[in-house]
């Protein structure tokens, strides 16, 4: 068994068949085969069950399949380390929440880009949970999420803190005025957002719970849902302050215990971070003291 036969058996398993993996690694589609066969044989298994229409895994290879992807992982990383003299350059691909985005990497990515021109950013935006699994998945450097994040393959370190706020339509004078709505909803992001759940917690500690849900995919959806008086949510006050000011939407403030959040950066513990990435640490945190 070697690197070469687990990228091949990573292939035909993530694309359903042998010609399909052939095409992608730019071979013909025996020498696919040959290379799956002498890995069954070195491990005593059948990884596939073959069919006319392509190949599925056996429950063999689905064990296998987390082991190759992550020997491919660390193939690229590999690469990556010896290529890396210590000067910022290639792709730094970073992950973070909407709101991060919105309110805090705008202008430090464009003075980060401007003194690091050799570097290819690349942006990715979700949940805390979306992130966290694409860090521990190796397909972002890192991310800046929701914290406490406590995990044992994984770095955290803090980066921004900010101040939540609960969001209302703005007839809703006082909260204890928004939250009596016989009609009252939560208007939130997709499950495994953090605020969702700061949200829930929140309300629950004042009795409120089993609300119905309105789902957006966009913060200027949740928000412009608020404003029509559909619902409820939870966000970063300095996210809101045009249309908070603007009277299209009531800012609630909140106690200090339950306002203050804290935006942390998290990377995998066991992976050696890129010139790149240590440059854009170093750039945030230069930032923040400004």
């Amino acid at each position: 068994m070697d690197a070469k036969d687990l990228a091949t058996f990573e292939a035909v398993a993530r694309l359903g068949g042998m010609g399909r993996a052939a095409r992608e690694l730019n071979t013909v589609q025996s020498n696919v085969t040959q290379r799956v066969r002498r890995l069954e044989e070195a491990l005593g298994v059948s990884l596939f069950e073959r069919s006319r229409t392509g190949a599925r895994l056996t429950p063999a290879g689905e064990r296998l399949m987390p082991y190759a992807t992550r020997v491919d992982a660390l193939l690229d990383e590999a690469g990556r380390a010896a290529r890396d003299d210590g000067a910022p350059r290639g792709t730094l691909t970073i992950g973070s929440l909407e709101t991060t985005a919105a309110l805090r990497l705008s202008p430090l990515l464009a003075s980060y880009v401007h003194a690091h021109p050799g570097v290819d950013f690349v942006l990715r935006t979700g949940t805390t949970a979306e992130m966290v699994e694409r860090v521990l998945g190796r397909e972002l450097e890192g991310a800046f999420v929701c914290g406490p994040v406590v995990h044992p393959q994984l770095v955290a370190g803090p980066a921004f803190t900010e101040e939540l706020a609960l969001l209302s339509a703005p007839t809703e004078k006082t909260l204890a005025a928004a939250l009596r709505r016989p009609d009252l909803r939560l208007v939130i992001l997709r499950a495994g957002c953090s605020y969702r759940q700061r949200l829930e917690e929140l309300l629950a500690r004042r009795g409120v719970v089993g609300l119905r849900r309105l789902e957006f995919g966009t913060l200027e959806a949740i928000l412009g849902a608020v404003a029509a008086g559909l619902g409820i949510t939870l966000m970063p006050r300095a996210l809101i302050g045009p249309a908070w000011r603007g009277g299209q939407i009531r800012a609630h403030r909140l106690p200090a215990a339950e306002a203050q959040v804290q935006t942390v950066f998290v990377r995998r513990r066991d992976m050696l971070p890129s010139s790149a990435l240590l440059a854009f640490q170093k750039h945030v945190t230069k930032g923040q003291t400004k």
